[in-house]
């Protein structure tokens, strides 16, 4: 019997549990130096939890980003990083992670995400191409570089440049 998964937003006691998932998911510590400088910094919009067996499995974290031709009460989110350990990978974590994330952004009045990742994987939660929306990134992948309105039109003035925290450019 599977047990069962549980999303939730990340508590105080979970650090040490997210650190590891990030260290065993891209087997460094990197990406869980980026969510402790977020944390820290103030800059985690959005950070969900994925509980199997009581057990931290899974961890997504957004945090703001700028866009060009986006005013400050037109606020956006980029969805880095997302992690689930190896033996529970393909049951579909990621994925609820996801979804559970950009419910999240939208609830808390984000009106757009942006993602450097795989296009197929997150092209499954309406993602597209960024360029689409006249946007790039300060990180050189444009075919991996993808957005999402989480309002309608919301990304219709943005055109240019999307600016990630800080503390992306200490990894």
């Amino acid at each position: 019997m599977k047990a069962e998964l549980l999303i939730r937003a990340e508590e105080p006691g979970d650090r040490d549990a997210i650190d590891a998932v990030h260290v065993a998911a891209f087997g460094r510590p990197d990406e869980a130096r980026l969510v402790d400088r977020l944390r820290e910094s103030g800059q985690h919009a959005v950070s969900l939890v994925a509980l199997a067996g009581g057990a931290v499995v899974g961890h997504i974290l957004f945090s703001p980003v700028r866009i060009d031709g986006l005013g400050p009460h037109q606020p956006a989110a980029g969805l880095a990083p997302l992690a689930v350990v190896s033996a529970h990978r393909r049951r579909g974590i990621g994925g609820r992670l996801v979804e559970a994330g950009l419910a999240a952004c939208r609830g808390g009045a984000y009106c757009a995400a942006v993602v450097l990742g795989d296009p197929d994987f997150y092209g499954r939660f309406g993602f597209v191409p960024a360029r689409e929306f006249g946007l790039s990134s300060e990180y050189d992948a444009p075919e991996h570089f993808m957005a999402i309105e989480l309002r309608p039109r919301a990304l219709a003035g943005a055109k240019g440049m999307v600016r990630y925290a800080e503390a992306f450019r200490e990894i």
